[in-house]
């Protein structure tokens, strides 16, 4: 799983059937220190994140799992919001 940081949403009114009804949001990576990294995403939100929230993510196979159809093109999804995070020797 990877750290990432909900800056958006992304609206879509034509999509592929496995994807109805599914929330498209703007993710930017984060490192363990929250410092952001690599390029925004696109990830499915079947968790009601919302913009700003600390969220945890997977990608490839892993991220088709999380929709009721296993077989759907879904690069990445949103699986949990981040509520406490303790990092050894943070300051």
């Amino acid at each position: 799983m990877k750290l990432g940081k909900v800056t958006g949403r992304v609206v879509s009114t034509i999509k592929v059937p496995s994807f109805e009804g599914i929330k498209l949001m703007l993710v930017q990576p984060l490192d363990e220190r929250l410092v952001p990294y690599g390029v925004t995403i696109v990830a499915f939100d079947t968790i009601q994140a919302g913009v700003g929230d600390l969220i945890y993510y997977e990608t490839s196979k892993e991220a088709g799992r999380v929709l009721e159809t296993t077989m759907n093109p879904c690069d990445a999804a949103i699986v949990g919001i981040v509520d406490a995070m303790e990092v050894e020797g943070a300051k």
